[in-house]
């Protein structure tokens, strides 16, 4: 690790003393990232200042953590993730049902986003931890309880505005508390929407709904029901090439939407890329306190709903994206074409809708003007005639459904000894297909492959669907391809707190887990008759799971605690497959992932003072990459995939806070690792539309490459002013480095320097891995809180971020996976840029 950078972390430490208490009252919209993190705050912005709830076990962990709460907001506008993980190394539970996705692993926030008032107070746990919920991993858990019972009494009514994701947002929450039939019960609804975002194009619409009603039984035993879920509509933004950037002098460039005239004569916005999410959750839970020390808590729950995403699609026409490669005028230059690059670039710069947005005019134009005739359609030996659509918008549809039952049983053994035991288990299937929402005009659209149709002579094997051969697809059709994903899921786990004399305390735990996988084709494929149909054979995976930790007392003040952890997981779903739209083909050497992980930290804890050491080191080994894409050398649509990838995260992490004054606080937290890429895996490459076999066992020199997408060391020194008149103002400066972008695995292999010599000057341009500039935001943040004569509240609150107006800021991107070695240039990386200045208020009125 970088000495320079140690060194300055224990001076920082060392010298700010601070408080942080604004994530409370901030907002990360919950549309802007699908995946949460290990830090679970308020999406949406909050101006309570209520303590989350507690963790058991003091110490060992805590939903108050003095540098989680910090770097959860702080750090945002940088695409940071704690430690480095993505969220499938974190646990997600709403009471103790899994939010997290069976096919990638992650937790999707979006799915129960808007619900503020239902989510806020979680039980957390950072890191490593013992927990009666969950056997949990290196990043942790949360679980949101959905008891009626324990919801605020009250009624709240609030209203915000902001100038991100959407515009404004109001919501209910109304909550009875204990009634004297022994009922609770508790509603909560929000809607949020905007005509158009922070970026161009994008348009917002989200409902948010929950309703849970809790039966006392007993004073020892309830019943509660919930039912929970945010519909939502969200036209969405992409990244870009820098040229695009610099032509139109709009950092925020989207290339997905464009104008449309109606048929009334009106022109109006259109985005191709629109989300349309719904995913209720229903849980029944029930809550029985067997002694004064003992509970078990079962539950049985059912998920359904849709996700949907819309493109466009074409066939046997150019590629519309305003986008594409050609379309700019650096291709032109490059072909010595330099009147239409210049003409190009004044289009460019001018901003012409039809030249840097989607022509959506061109696209009916296009459609109206495609006057065919389909022989044998259907399959029905007749002839169809009229306007085949050239292009279309389709809808990418995954629908899952899963049933599922957890239960938990927890005893204090004794006044030195906790245990919980738990199991849970559920059937999952997800619904994968392509459905037809818009002919653009058209009359009609053909499902056949063109790739297939221009590769091979015999005509059935472009054919989408076997069975019924030049298929005609009408709006709301399913085409393309159409299976099923089917996930059994079981688990064990047990967890042991215990106390040794009166300065040690610590935990172990163990867990065991089953997991069976396989697919189911509704579709005949013309390209794979054989195993595109039916079910496929099951994959079948046994994983375990081994932890413990230990804090020591040095006195009364001043802890130490230690953490180690190792487990194995199966592989993703998503990534087991070659190709799961046209066939049920498995990656070779296909097995399960290794993690192992240990932290130590040492803490300090005073009325007014708070700090957190921690040292950290994780292996994540034996991974599986696998994407699809167009590959320049090969002339064709590829699945590229990896196995035995191997990764490690490890650095330091520091957070402190602390009162100055009885008004005023200061508050720091700093970060630095390393997280690397430490092996060489070996890639597999297919053609997507056979089963030619291009490469096999290709070395890809992946290792100390830095694994990209998030800044690998970070720093913020906050103040706050906390009046005696209920009002409270402060600031914060942040800043980050070390951020790099992802590497492409097919620029570092061997093939990628054919007929090149070492000294040659595009070795270092197609190997060297890109290393994004430093950023920095400045926050604002206040609010007020007014109690009236008769108990009511009224609260204020406002967050404005990147104070400077920072527009200038890369906080991510990605090195294309299309590429050409001889022109490392003609695919340029994408990326992404910081908002500029934002902000976020809102006022609410509790009763």
């Amino acid at each position: 690790m970088n000495l320079r950078l140690l060194f300055f972390s224990i001076i920082f430490c060392t010298t700010v003393s601070s408080s942080l208490s604004q994530v409370d009252s901030t907002d990360i919209d919950d549309s802007t990232s699908n995946s949460i993190p290990l830090f679970i705050i308020d999406q949406d912005g909050d101006d309570d200042n209520d303590a989350q709830s507690q963790n058991i076990s003091g110490l060992l962990q805590s939903s108050r953590d003095v540098y989680a709460k910090q770097v959860g907001f702080n750090f945002s506008f940088a695409r940071f993730r704690m430690r480095g993980y993505d969220s499938d190394f974190t646990s997600v539970f709403l009471q103790g049902v899994s939010g997290n996705d069976p096919e990638t692993g992650r937790a999707i926030w979006a799915y129960w986003g808007g619900l503020n008032d239902i989510t806020r107070y979680p039980e957390i746990g950072t890191g490593i931890t013992s927990n009666q919920t969950t056997f949990g991993g290196p990043g942790g858990y949360s679980n949101i309880s959905l008891r009626a019972s324990q919801k605020r009494k009250g009624t709240k009514v609030s209203y915000a505005a902001t100038n991100r994701t959407y515009t404004s947002r109001l919501m209910v929450t109304h909550s009875t508390g204990w009634l004297t039939n022994g009922w609770a019960f508790t509603i909560s609804a929000s809607g949020r929407y905007s005509k158009e975002g922070y970026v161009d194009g994008t348009s917002y619409n989200g409902m948010s709904y929950f309703a849970a009603a809790e039966k006392k039984l007993s004073d020892n035993h309830t019943v509660n029901l919930a039912i929970l879920g945010a519909p939502t509509v969200q036209a969405r933004s992409g990244i870009a090439i820098q040229e695009a950037y610099e032509l139109t002098g709009n950092n925020y460039y989207n290339s997905y939407w464009g104008y449309q005239t109606t048929s009334n004569g009106e022109t109006v916005k259109r985005n191709a890329r629109v989300r349309n999410n719904h995913l209720p959750y229903i849980v029944l839970s029930d809550v029985l306190k067997i002694n004064s020390k003992s509970k078990l808590t079962n539950s049985v729950y059912y998920t359904f709903g849709k996700t949907g995403n819309t493109n466009l699609n074409w066939n046997n026409a150019a590629d519309p994206r305003p986008d594409y490669y050609r379309n700019f005028p650096s291709y032109k230059y490059s072909r010595d074409e330099n009147p239409q690059g210049d003409q190009l670039t004044a289009l460019w710069q001018a901003n012409d809708p039809s030249t840097t947005q989607l022509d959506w005019d061109f696209l009916y134009f296009a459609n109206s003007k495609n006057l065919a005739t389909i022989q044998n359609a259907n399959g029905s030996g007749e002839s169809l005639q009229g306007n085949r659509a050239k292009y279309i918008v389709e809808d990418y549809r995954v629908d899952p459904t899963r049933f599922g039952f957890n239960s938990i049983y927890s005893n204090q053994l004794s006044d030195k000894l906790n245990l919980a035991v738990g199991v849970n288990a559920y059937s999952y299937v997800s619904h994968n297909y392509r459905v037809l929402r818009d002919l653009l005009g058209a009359d009609f659209w053909l499902d056949v492959d063109q790739f297939a149709e221009r590769d091979f002579s015999d005509p059935e094997v472009a054919q989408n669907d076997l069975t019924t051969p030049n298929k005609i697809i009408k709006v709301g059709d399913t085409f393309g391809y159409d299976y099923d994903m089917h996930v059994n899921y079981a688990d064990a786990f047990g967890n042991l707190d215990f106390k040794a004399g009166k300065k040690i305390d610590g935990y172990i735990g163990v867990d065991v887990n089953t997991t069976t996988f396989w697919r189911f084709g509704n579709l005949q494929n013309g390209k794979f008759p054989e195993n595109s149909i039916g079910e496929s054979a099951k994959q079948k995976f046994f994983n375990y799971g081994v932890k413990g930790g230990m804090v020591y007392k040095i006195n009364g003040r001043h802890v130490l605690s230690l953490n180690i952890l190792h487990q194995t997981k199966a592989p993703n779903v998503r990534n087991s497959y070659i190709s799961p739209r046209t066939r049920d083909q498995i990656i070779g050497g296909l097995g399960s992932s290794e993690i192992s992980s240990g932290d130590i930290s040492y803490l300090v804890r005073y009325p007014k003072f708070q700090a957190r050491a921690t040292a950290f080191y994780t292996t994540y080994n034996n991974q599986v990459w696998s994407r699809s894409f167009y590959h320049d050398e090969y002339l064709n649509f590829v699945n590229y995939m990896m196995t035995g990838v191997n990764k490690l995260y490890q650095g330091i992490e520091v957070g402190v806070e602390g009162n100055v004054t009885s008004t005023i606080v200061l508050s720091g937290a700093f970060t630095t690792a390393q997280y690397l890429y430490t092996s060489r895996p070996s890639a597999t490459v297919t053609v997507d539309n056979s089963e030619e076999l291009l490469a096999e066992n290709k070395t890809i020199y992946l290792k100390n490459y830095k694994v990209g997408g998030m800044p690998q060391t970070a720093a913020s020194v906050g103040v706050k002013y906390n009046s005696p008149k209920y009002w409270f103002v402060g600031v914060n400066a942040n800043y980050v480095m070390d951020i790099y972008m992802d590497p492409n695995p097919d620029r570092r292999t061997e093939e990628a320097l054919t007929g090149f010599v070492d000294t040659d000057p595009q070795v270092a341009q197609i190997i060297d891995q890109e290393k994004l500039d430093n950023g920095y935001s400045v926050n604002l943040f206040a609010g007020y809180s007014y109690r009236m004569k008769g108990g009511q509240y009224i609260r204020f609150s406002i967050n404005i971020n990147n104070l400077t107006n920072n527009k200038s800021f890369i906080s991510g991107g990605f090195e294309q996976l299309r590429y050409d070695a001889a022109n490392i240039n003609k695919f340029p990386s994408k990326y992404g840029y910081g908002y500029g200045l934002n902000y976020f208020a809102q006022i609410s009125y509790q009763f």
